[in-house]
């Protein structure tokens, strides 16, 4: 982000849910659920070649640097959508 969040996130992660207002939410009631349906993007196997000392830290970090690797990918394109859709 290019600006700092003035969001107090302490306070926010403090509130509890009761003081949440949430009165411009519809309820989703039985038949939103009775419909829903989970989606998981699909996952493809690839060859992916990286530097060593990037794959050397991702794995520093613990179990699933895979997952970190795809969620880095998935941030930077969102972040490239987001701007062509804002041109």
């Amino acid at each position: 982000m290019s600006k700092a969040s003035k969001t107090d996130w302490k306070r926010l992660s403090d509130m509890p849910d009761s003081d949440i207002d949430m009165s411009d939410i519809d309820e989703l009631g039985d038949d939103f659920f009775n419909h829903a349906e989970l989606r998981m993007p699909a996952k493809k196997s690839v060859t992916l070649r990286l530097d060593e000392d990037v794959l050397t830290f991702l794995k520093s970090e613990g179990q699933g640097y895979q997952t970190r690797i795809n969620k880095l990918l998935r941030n930077y394109m969102d972040v490239q959508l987001h701007r062509a859709n804002h041109k």
